[in-house]
C-alpha cells in the first residue's frame, strides 16, 4: 500500500550549479528517502565558493517574501532544516522563519556552517560565533563538526578527543537547548586511522557513538550528505542511533567510491550512483559510551 502522506521539510540554504553541495545534495538524498523537499533558497551560485570567479546572488531580500507567501497557502512542515547561512541579515530573518513555522509536532535542525579545519570561513568575521549560537538555542537537532563545535563552546581547537572530553563537549552543547547534539569528524586518541560521530540524547541522556575508517580525502558536500540521511532516516520513523549508523555508513560507502572514482574534491560526492545505498540495510555498529 501506498502511503499518502509525504513528510514534508523545508531545506533552507544556498544552491550551486556546479559542485555537488546544499540543495543540489539535499534535494535528492531527501527525495531519494520519501521526503518532499522545498527549498527555501538563500543565494544561488554558478559554482561553489571553492571554484575561482564564480557568479552569486544574494537572495537576502527575498527570503522572507517568500516563506510570507508559504504561510499565506498554509504550508506546513515535518521539520525545518537549514545550512549555510551568509550573513548576519540572514540568519536573523531565518530564526524569523523558524519561529514563524515552529510546531510542537515538528522539528528543527541547524547544521551550523561556518568553519573547518581549525578555521572559520573567510565569508564570515568572528562575530558568526554569537550569531550560530543564538540560532542553535532553537534547534532540535545540532550537527557542527569538531571545528564548529570548538568555537561554539569556546574550546581551544582539537582533531581528536578522548570518549570522557567527547561527553563534556556533548554536554555543553546541549546547554544551549537542543534535545540531540552531533559532532561530526571527531579523531580517535587511540587510534589516528579512525574517525568518529558522536551524538548527546538530551532526552534519554544516552551517548551514542559509531567509528568508521578515516579516508585521507575531503569532499564538498559531505557535511550536508550526512545530516540530510540522518534526517531523512529520522522523518521515516528510525531512533536516533540507528540514523546516525546509517549516515555514517551511506558517508563512508560514497566517499570510498568517489575516492576510487578520481572524482576531483571539489566538483563533491560521486552521490548519483550511490543513492541507492539508501535503502540497504544497516548493519548496527554503534555503541552507548
Amino acid at each position: 500500500m501506498i502511503n499518502n502522506y509525504i513528510k514534508r521539510v523545508a531545506s533552507v540554504h544556498d544552491i550551486s550549479g556546479f559542485g555537488r553541495c546544499s540543495q543540489t545534495v539535499i534535494i535528492p538524498i531527501l527525495s531519494s528517502m520519501g521526503v518532499q523537499v522545498c527549498p527555501l533558497i538563500t543565494s544561488v551560485l554558478s559554482a561553489h565558493t571553492g571554484f575561482e570567479n564564480y557568479e552569486f546572488v544574494d537572495f537576502t531580500d527575498h527570503i522572507e517574501s517568500f516563506y510570507t507567501h508559504w504561510k499565506k497557502l498554509n504550508i506546513e512542515f515535518d521539520a525545518i532544516y537549514t545550512g549555510f547561512l551568509g550573513s548576519s541579515k540572514q540568519i536573523a530573518i531565518v530564526s524569523k522563519f523558524i519561529d514563524l513555522f515552529k510546531r510542537d509536532n515538528n522539528f528543527v535542525v541547524v547544521d551550523p556552517v561556518f568553519a573547518d579545519y581549525g578555521k572559520i570561513y573567510s565569508a564570515f568575521n568572528e562575530d558568526i560565533v554569537i550569531e550560530m549560537r543564538n540560532l542553535i538555542k532553537k534547534a532540535d537537532i545540532i550537527v557542527p563538526n569538531i571545528t564548529e563545535a570548538s568555537f561554539l563552546l569556546g574550546k581551544p581547537m582539537r582533531t581528536s578527543l578522548s570518549e570522557d572530553e567527547i561527553k563534556e563537549w556533548l554536554l555543553k552543547l546541549s546547554e544551549f537547548g537542543p534535545k540531540i547534539s552531533i559532532i561530526t569528524s571527531v579523531g580517535d586518541e587511540k587510534d589516528d586511522s579512525v574517525v568518529c560521530n558522536v551524538v548527546y540524547d538530551s532526552i534519554k541522556k544516552e551517548f551514542i557513538i559509531v567509528k568508521n575508517r578515516l579516508i585521507p580525502s575531503n569532499y564538498t558536500g559531505s557535511g550536508d550528505t550526512f545530516t540530510s540521511v540522518i534526517l531523512g532516516d529520522i522523518l521515516q520513523g528510525a531512533s536516533i542511533p540507528i540514523a546516525l549508523n546509517k549516515a555514517t555508513d551511506f558517508i563512508v560507502k560514497v566517499i570510498e567510491q568517489t575516492y576510487k572514482n578520481g572524482t576531483p574534491n571539489r566538483e563533491g560526492l560521486f552521490l548519483e550512483a550511490m543513492l541507492g545505498e539508501l535503502t540497504a540495510k544497516v548493519i548496527p555498529s554503534y555503541k552507548f559510551i
